[in-house]
């Protein structure tokens, strides 16, 4: 190998490793464990990573098998299903999780659980009941 074929492949090596394609996966998936709340759109995390939306959302899906998304929308059910439990109403917990309409809440909701929120609600504080 000459000189020049050693820096590419340096090059190469460090800039589209899969490490950082890794690393770049990981800190999107952090941020929104962190704001899964918030208005998280495909622009804002690929401009905190410095990516194509379009790339970024391709390397999601490779490591994650769901689109940014969809682990978001995955991430606000398995949060809400731990308010519902505490307690906390279905209103406030639709808002608390960054929902904007009690509606599509609950459509989502009772399709990745197979029951209303409030059905859910229901059960769970039963079961506490008899424990």
């Amino acid at each position: 190998m000459n000189f020049y074929q050693e820096k590419l492949e340096h090059i190469k090596n460090s800039c589209y490793s899969n490490e950082k394609q890794l690393e770049t996966v990981k800190q999107t998936r952090n941020f929104i464990d962190n704001n899964f709340e918030k208005d998280v759109k495909l622009d804002v995390l690929s401009h905190i990573n410095f990516t194509s939306k379009f790339h970024l959302q391709r390397l999601f899906k490779r490591y994650y098998g769901l689109t940014p998304r969809q682990y978001l929308i995955d991430k606000r059910i398995e949060k809400s299903k731990e308010y519902l439990q505490s307690g906390i109403s279905v209103t406030e917990t639709c808002f608390a999780v960054g929902f904007e309409s009690l509606g599509s809440f609950s459509k989502l909701f009772k399709t990745k659980t197979g029951k209303s929120p409030s059905q859910f609600q229901k059960e769970q504080v039963s079961r506490s009941n008899l424990e």
